[in-house]
Order: C-alpha cells, then sequence, then structure tokens
C-alpha cells in the first residue's frame, strides 16, 4: 500500500510544469509592464505631436531633427519652381496623386506637398496657380518607398515622398531631408487639395499589457492549481 501511494506522487514532469509555469507568470508580467512603459511613452509622443501640430507656425528648420520636426506647423514665402512629380496616394476623397512640388526658399530647395488630386486631375492647367506664401507640416523624406513598391524614376512612376530622389530626378540641387504637407488654402471644389495630413499614431500598448497581464493570471492560476494537486497526492 505505501509503496503504490509513492507511486501516485509527483514526479520530474510535474517540477518541470511548475518551473515553466512560474517563468512564464514572470515573463508575461515583465512584458505587461514594458508596454504599460511603451503606453506612456506613447501618449507622450501623442501629447507633444498634436502641440507641434496645431501651435503657432514656426520658420524652417535649417537642420532637421528627427524626433524634434516631424508635424511641426510651419509657414515660409519662397519661389514655385514650374516642375512637379505626381506621387501615387489614396485619401479619404479617393484614389489619385500628391502633387509635390520644389519651392526656392532661403535656407535652400524644399518639396511641397500641395495636395491631393484624383486621377481626372492630374494635368496641372487644372490646378490653381502655387502660392508664395505656405503654411504646413513638415514631414520626413520617404526613401524607403513603400511595403510593396518602390519609386521608378525613370518611368516617372512614384509612390514615395523621396526628396533627394525627386531631385536627382529632375536635375535639381539637392533638397531638405524633409517636405512640407500644405494645408487647405486653395478655394472649395479647386485642386490641389490639402490639408489632408492625417496626424494618428496607433496606440495599442494598453491592449497588449491587459492581454501579457491575462496570461499571467492564467499561468498563474494553473500553477496554484498543480500546487494543490500535488499537494493532494502527498496527503493520499
Amino acid at each position: 500500500m505505501t509503496q503504490k501511494g509513492h507511486d501516485r506522487r509527483p514526479g520530474w514532469g510535474t517540477a518541470l510544469l511548475v518551473l515553466i509555469s512560474a517563468v512564464m507568470v514572470v515573463t508575461f508580467v515583465l512584458l505587461g509592464n514594458w508596454q504599460m512603459r511603451r503606453l506612456a511613452w506613447k501618449l507622450d509622443l501623442i501629447e507633444t505631436v498634436e502641440a507641434r501640430a496645431f501651435g503657432e507656425a514656426e520658420a524652417l528648420p535649417a537642420r532637421f531633427d528627427a524626433e524634434a520636426h516631424p508635424y511641426l506647423r510651419v509657414g515660409f514665402t519662397g519661389t514655385p519652381m514650374p516642375q512637379h512629380i505626381l506621387v501615387k496616394a489614396v485619401t479619404e476623397l479617393g484614389p489619385g496623386y500628391w502633387v509635390m512640388q520644389p519651392y526656392e526658399v532661403e535656407i535652400g530647395l524644399i518639396w511641397v506637398n500641395r495636395g491631393f488630386v484624383p486621377n481626372d486631375k492630374k494635368s496641372s492647367d487644372q490646378w490653381v496657380p502655387a502660392p508664395a506664401e505656405i503654411t504646413g507640416l513638415i514631414r520626413p523624406s520617404e526613401p524607403k518607398g513603400t511595403l510593396l513598391e518602390t519609386n521608378d524614376p525613370a518611368s516617372n512612376r512614384w509612390v514615395a515622398r523621396d526628396t533627394m530622389q525627386m531631385s536627382a530626378a529632375l536635375n535639381l540641387p539637392e533638397a531638405l531631408p524633409y517636405f512640407v504637407d500644405a494645408d487647405y488654402l486653395s478655394p472649395a471644389g479647386t485642386a490641389p487639395r490639402g490639408g489632408l495630413t492625417i496626424v494618428r499614431f496607433r496606440n495599442s500598448h494598453l491592449s497588449y499589457a491587459l492581454t501579457w497581464y491575462a496570461m499571467a493570471v492564467l499561468f498563474l492560476a494553473a500553477l496554484i492549481w498543480v500546487a494543490l494537486r500535488y499537494r493532494k497526492l502527498l496527503d493520499s
């Protein structure tokens, strides 16, 4: 009878299960804590960017700071150049193109996204004249293209707003490493349509944190169940 009870006691398999469960509980808690720190960082970033985007217009920065300048509202006066490039786009208005036009300013050459035009308004003679005064949001150059496509300057096919590549394609001087999304300044119903910049950041950190914490609770419950079962077997 004693030998039979001894055989029913859990061995290395149970111990391994307990160890794995304990490690998983700690891991899931740490991952949840990390996501909560990311949540705090993301909320601070959103607040900072919204303050930039909706604040008073500032002068163009001569040196681009990848952390301080994206979505900064700027205003400047420049000389629009006659060239332009159409960059494939899909907006709330449907499919079409961004009208990218170079401007000469005091600190060099800057590309301006004048706004969106649908497929039936690709011709520049359908657009309002380019204004000398521009107000809008700074956006970093897009040198990597999209996930599925890249620019093809030789075929005049553009999917990303790469300021350096666009300048090189038109034999223009080197451009600033950012462009400006212009505000909606044209009369209603005219093209290009500016002011379509979406200032929005994906923020799923809280849901991720809750998921990790829920997994930790599940593994903790499993750990407690195993411990109780182990105790019961020892007492039997």
